[in-house]
């Protein structure tokens, strides 16, 4: 595994505990990281397209958090290009309650404070 992927058992950035949810945390909390999980949910695709797809991101970095995720085998190389694995398939369905709930605070946030918040203006 590489040398600064977090991994479960060890500490990690925020955590000397080594607890899995910590590292999963550190690991999804890595710039593009996410992006790149949600393009492989949508379809696989080789480097370049991975790139073309993320839009700003640099080669240095989309191979960085390539060999992060393909190092937790969160990701795989095949000959077509790279694709979530199982395990990453499972992560990512496991982020959709994430996704609704996070439609919902959209929707309310555009609704105005909640009751009681205190006035910005105050």
């Amino acid at each position: 595994m590489g040398a600064g992927t977090p991994r479960p058992g060890v500490p990690v950035r925020g955590s000397s505990s080594g607890r899995p949810v910590m590292a999963a945390l550190d690991l999804l909390g890595r710039r593009w990281t996410l992006l790149i999980l949600w393009e492989l949910s949508q379809a696989p695709g080789g480097f370049r397209e991975l790139q073309r797809r993320c839009g700003r991101m640099s080669s240095s970095v989309l191979s960085t958090r390539l060999g992060e995720l393909a190092d937790v085998r969160l990701v795989a190389l095949r000959e077509d290009g790279y694709h979530l694995t199982r395990l990453g398939e499972d992560l990512v369905e496991s982020l959709q309650p994430l996704f609704v709930w996070s439609r919902r605070w959209a929707a309310e946030s555009d609704a105005g404070p909640a009751p009681g918040a205190p006035r910005r203006d105050a």
